[in-house]
This record gives structure tokens, C-alpha cells and sequence, in this order.
């Protein structure tokens, strides 16, 4: 099971950033565990300045926007 943390502020983007990853994860037969980071210490934790981020399994492979359902299935 991979974690997977959505950080952001709940905007937008970070909600279709949220869904696509857990869509994604079911297509590929993924299971994961997704936690959304609206807490802006625990964000700036994780070094990431513009949102959404993406963390898996504690490393950020993704910040500044929606990433694109290509870059997602690679994370997979």
C-alpha cells in the first residue's frame, strides 16, 4: 500500500489533484491510503511552496498544479 498526502489548502485543484490520484490508483490496481495536508507548517514541512503537492510514501514527486493523468500512472 502506497500513502499518498494531497497538500494544499483545499482549493480546487487540489481537490481534482486528490480525485484523479485515487482514480488512477484504482485503475492501475493500486491500493492506497490518501490523506489531504491543509495544515500550511506541515506543507512548508515538506519544502513545497506552491500547491497542490503530491507526497508518496514521504517524498514530493509533484508541486504547482494539477498533475496530468500521464505523470500520475507513472507514479504507479
Amino acid at each position: 500500500m502506497k500513502t499518498i498526502k494531497i497538500l494544499g489548502s483545499g482549493c480546487k485543484n487540489c481537490e481534482t489533484t486528490a480525485k484523479l490520484v485515487s482514480q488512477v490508483a484504482e485503475e492501475a490496481g493500486v491500493s492506497i491510503a490518501l490523506e489531504k495536508v491543509t495544515d500550511i507548517a506541515a506543507i512548508m514541512g515538506y519544502g513545497v511552496m506552491s500547491t497542490p503537492g503530491v507526497v508518496i510514501d514521504e517524498k514530493v514527486v509533484h508541486t504547482g498544479g494539477v498533475p496530468s493523468l500521464e505523470q500520475i500512472r507513472q507514479w504507479f
